[in-house]
This record gives C-alpha cells, structure tokens and sequence, in this order.
C-alpha cells in the first residue's frame, strides 16, 4: 500500500514535469536566471551573442575559454528550431542589448524536429530574428547551416542537398540586407556535403577540430564588422 502511495506521487511528479515543460515550449525560462544576472552592458563593452542550437550550445563546453570573456554570450538550445529561437528571440538577445548577434539555425528543422518546415519557412524565421535585431540597432551575422550528410536520430531527409539549398538562400538575404555571412559550410564540408569524421564524430556536432575552424571563421567576421 505504502509502495502504491510512492509511485502515485511519483506518476504525477513526473505529468507535472512534463506539463511544465510542454507549456515552455520555447525554453523561454532556460537563460531566465542567467540573463536578469548578466543585465546591460558595461559602458564601452561590445556585447556578443551566439544564438543556436546544440551546435552552439557545445561550442562553450568544447571551448570554455572563447567563451570565459563575458562579451561572449552563448544562448545556444540543444534541439531547437528557428520557430522556437524566434519566440526567445527577444528574451534572449534583444533584452540584452549586444553589439552583433550571431544566428546559426536551421538544421533541426530540416530534420523536423519541431514538425515539417519548408527551406523557405526556416530563412523566413531567420530573417525575422535579423529584423528583430536589426530594428533594435544590433548588427547581425547570418551563419551558414553546418555540412550534415545524414541524420543519424532521423535518417533519410536528404541535408546534404537541402543545406546547401538553405545556405544559398540565406546568403542572398544577408547580400541584400547588409547583415554579413559567416560561411562555415565551405570550410568544412566534405565531398559528399557532410562533416568528415574529425570534425565531428557523429556527422553534426562538431569535435574540438570543428570548433576550432568555427573560431577563426568567427573570429575573421567580427574583427571585420566591428572595425567598421
């Protein structure tokens, strides 16, 4: 009886749990805590933000010291899509008055993980976001989609032709909208447009190897747009 009273308690721990994170579909309260700590910038401090998804998000424990300076803000959600990052958007870059932001977004949802979404409906939601920023005086940089030949959670949605699809579409944007593009996808793609293994391990996430390009890559777009 005692045991029976335990797991009832424990069944409805869990539904309210899950309830809970249901109603965060957008993760909004993740970075709650941290961003109310971290508030405006200091005067004369270059704020940067890198919003993303899992990608992002395992660049900062890959790579602790890029990110120990506190002008770099990682806001990265491992499994979001650019649905969800919009919907944050504001909470988790706006608010926070950056400098640049850095958007690097779209391969959950060519994998769907959130549901289908056409390549159009993904460079629309991130040319929302670059509005959002650039109506709030922040610069903007546009990342290209990493190399992804396949998707090992859902196999067979073809990323080694969409991204490139997708990339394509979102250089245009950032050409004729003065955001700049970070291309990572050239330096890194093997000849079947995926990651080689010692880029990353499981053909998305990148190893110490890729973020190490991902770095310099960055590194070249910022010293260029804060020069200007």
């Amino acid at each position: 009886m005692k045991n029976r009273k335990w797991l009832s308690i424990l069944i409805l721990f869990i539904c309210v749990h899950q309830h809970v994170n249901a109603q965060d579909w957008a993760n909004l309260n993740r970075f709650k805590k941290q961003n109310d700590t971290l508030g405006l910038p200091k005067i004369g401090e270059r704020r940067i933000i890198f919003m993303g998804n899992s990608i992002t998000e395992g660049w900062k424990s890959a790579d602790p010291e890029f990110f120990a300076d506190t002008a770099f803000v990682n806001r990265g959600i491992s499994g979001q899509t650019t649905p969800q990052m919009l919907v944050r958007f504001r909470a988790d870059v706006i608010n926070l008055k950056p400098k640049v932001v850095i958007i690097l977004a779209g391969t959950n949802d060519i994998a769907g993980n959130t549901g289908p979404m056409t390549l159009e409906e993904i460079r629309d939601n991130i040319i929302s976001m670059a509005e959002l920023a650039k109506a709030n005086g922040i610069d903007v940089i546009i990342s290209s989609v990493l190399p992804a030949f396949d998707y090992h959670w859902k196999p067979g949605l073809e990323p080694n032709v969409k991204i490139p699809e997708l990339n394509k579409m979102l250089m245009s944007y950032a050409f004729n909208s003065g955001c700049v593009y970070l291309d990572y996808f050239s330096s890194m793609a093997d000849d079947r447009n995926g990651l080689p293994i010692n880029l990353a391990e499981d053909g998305v996430h990148p190893t110490k190897e890729g973020y190490a390009i991902m770095k310099t890559l960055v590194i070249e777009a910022l010293d260029g747009l804060l020069e200007n």
